[in-house]
């Protein structure tokens, strides 16, 4: 699983939950850096910040899709705006969780697109 967020402490327990949870994660805290990880490796899953520096979430997840790659992508974001949900499940999230959330919720949403 790829994690993409760039508040050092938000990836940091997100990251632990995970591991918790017996996911392998790679962590991100940047666009571009995001990009090249996809490019490099295949993932199960990718959880995705929307405000991150280079590129922001959007971008990657347009370039993702563009690129054709399959990975199932979740978008993680505070912005809880309708628009920009509408706007990332219509430029291919699988889903779109708002900040904060419980780690239980996330897992669950998580459960069925990426195995441990």
């Amino acid at each position: 699983m790829l994690l993409v967020e760039d508040d050092r402490m938000i990836a940091q327990a997100i990251e632990l939950a995970l591991k918790d949870a017996s996911y392998a994660v790679d962590c991100v805290s940047d666009g571009r850096a995001a990009e090249v990880s996809v490019r490099a490796q295949q993932y199960g899953l990718v959880l995705l910040d929307l405000g991150l520096p280079h590129l922001d979430g959007f971008e990657v997840l347009r370039n993702i899709r563009d690129s054709e790659v399959p990975t199932p992508v979740v978008i993680i974001t505070a912005r809880d705006a309708l628009e920009d949900r509408i706007r990332g499940l219509d430029a291919g999230a699988d889903d779109y969780v708002i900040k904060p959330f419980e780690m239980g919720e996330l897992l669950a949403r998580n459960a069925r697109r990426a195995s441990p």
